[in-house]
């Protein structure tokens, strides 16, 4: 285990080498292990319990990993049906702390932490940071919400467990984060994708440029899906390098993944989950390569351990191995969510599809906004996407782009939408999580 006052060699690629290293034959006795010992632990809760006895296993049938497969799934509706409490494993009076989702669509989901799950929850966010080349010499803006959103405390926890200078800007005000980023010196900064564009369109308002006028060289970037084109397009903008975090408030929050320097896929700390990929109809397990609904087990949590808990986000498993020297799994970037998919004229598709296309067109701007409509002739999908430019007196060029972009979506998501391009900074800026789509179909029905 990581252990908070251990001296590090800061040139050494490991925050924790004996763990990170370990041998996949190693890391499965560690996983059956610490799964025997979490099923055992989970006996504590009342939900758990009644799951057990409903599905007629107790925790000595769990002899193996495949025997995993004989444990229900848990889901979301799980912890709202047993809002606020009713999943813990511990009582309330060893807790110190919760986060919940917003709760926008009825009881939010609560999610209860001790002192020692903090701790390890800020041990994998510090292994992440410390995997992509941060040391205790950095300085780190956390340009995120904090509250009950657990972007903010995570990251910052786990950049202070790290030992890096921690700024704790939190989201929006564009005009203090440049402020911060030129004073401070800071060289990494923790933000979703979208707002790091608004943040860059800022800086050039603001004749600010983040090769020269800052000391920025490393983001850590999450929290909501994109594709590979917007990533590199980041890059490029402010000339540093951009890592792939994915977190969730159920595991604990961001550190669950994260990408190594080789950015091929988020490496998944299996000393502390069980990663398995599932088809999301049929429920039955898919094979290395396919594309998949994401289903986690926790093997540390104390307050609130979850067992096979269904994420809804869609990837697939890339490989075992890689030429950092880590044999955690490596996940792909998240397709999306299998609940966010869009069925437009029995057409499925999701939102990165479309994000992916228009990030190859230079001539466009990284904010969109994608509008389901309903009228006589059935479901109607309509594009909006900013200019990186303005050139509105070239009329016929504007004609030609979107007609450019119309055919190159048809290609992908086999439909053809309307595609509007509008000016920049026209579509409504975020500061949070991007909302990418508008569905106004319920409307007609």
């Amino acid at each position: 285990m990581e252990n908070e006052g251990i001296k590090r060699d800061y040139g050494c690629e490991y925050f924790n080498p004996e763990v990170e290293t370990l041998s996949r034959g190693e890391i499965e006795a560690l996983q059956l292990k610490r799964l025997r010992e979490t099923v055992q632990h989970c006996m504590n809760s009342a939900f758990y319990r009644s799951r057990f006895e409903e599905a007629g296993l107790t925790p000595d049938d769990i002899r193996t990993l495949d025997d995993l497969r004989k444990i229900p799934f848990t889901t979301k509706q799980d912890l709202r049906d047993t809002y606020p409490f009713g999943t813990a494993s511990v009582p309330l009076e060893k807790c110190v702390r919760l986060h919940s989702s917003s709760g926008t669509t009825g009881n939010p989901t609560v999610i209860l932490h001790t002192d020692r799950d903090l701790d390890e929850w800020a041990n994998q966010v510090a292994r992440n940071l410390w995997m992509v080349g941060l040391r205790p010499t950095d300085v780190f803006q956390n340009s995120s919400g904090y509250g009950m959103f657990t972007g903010g405390l995570g990251f910052q926890y786990g950049a202070e467990k790290l030992g890096m200078l921690t700024v704790p800007a939190a989201a929006g005000n564009s005009l203090r984060q440049i402020k911060f980023i030129k004073d401070f010196g800071t060289t990494a900064v923790h933000a979703v994708p979208s707002y790091l564009t608004r943040l860059k369109e800022v800086m050039d308002q603001e004749g600010v440029d983040p090769r020269r006028d800052t000391k920025l060289r490393i983001f850590a970037i999450g929290a909501e899906p994109h594709s590979e084109e917007q990533r590199r397009r980041i890059e490029e903008m402010f000339g540093v390098k951009a890592y792939n975090s994915f977190g969730m408030s159920e595991m604990c929050g961001p550190g669950v993944g994260f990408e190594c320097k080789e950015q091929n896929g988020l490496h998944f700390w299996e000393d502390y989950y069980i990663v398995e990929i599932v088809d999301p109809e049929t429920l039955e397990p898919v094979p290395d390569g396919e594309i998949g609904e994401l289903v986690l087990t926790t093997l540390r949590r104390e307050a609130m351990p979850l067992l096979r808990y269904r994420t809804r986000d869609l990837t697939r498993v890339l490989g075992r191995s890689c030429p950092c020297g880590r044999n955690h799994v490596r996940i792909d970037r998240m397709r999306g969510r299998s609940d966010d998919m869009m069925v437009l004229k029995g057409v499925n598709i999701f939102p990165i599809q479309i994000e992916k296309i228009l990030m190859q067109f230079p001539e466009l701007a990284s904010n969109y906004l994608i509008t389901l409509t309903t009228d006589n002739n059935g479901d109607n999908m309509t594009v909006e996407v900013e200019l990186e430019e303005l050139f509105t007196d070239d009329y016929v060029g504007l004609q030609n782009l979107a007609k450019s972009v119309q055919r190159a979506l048809k290609d992908e998501i086999l439909l053809t939408p309307y595609v509007k391009l509008v000016a920049k900074g026209s579509l409504p800026q975020s500061e949070g999580k991007a909302v990418r789509v508008v569905d106004k179909r319920s409307v007609y029905k």
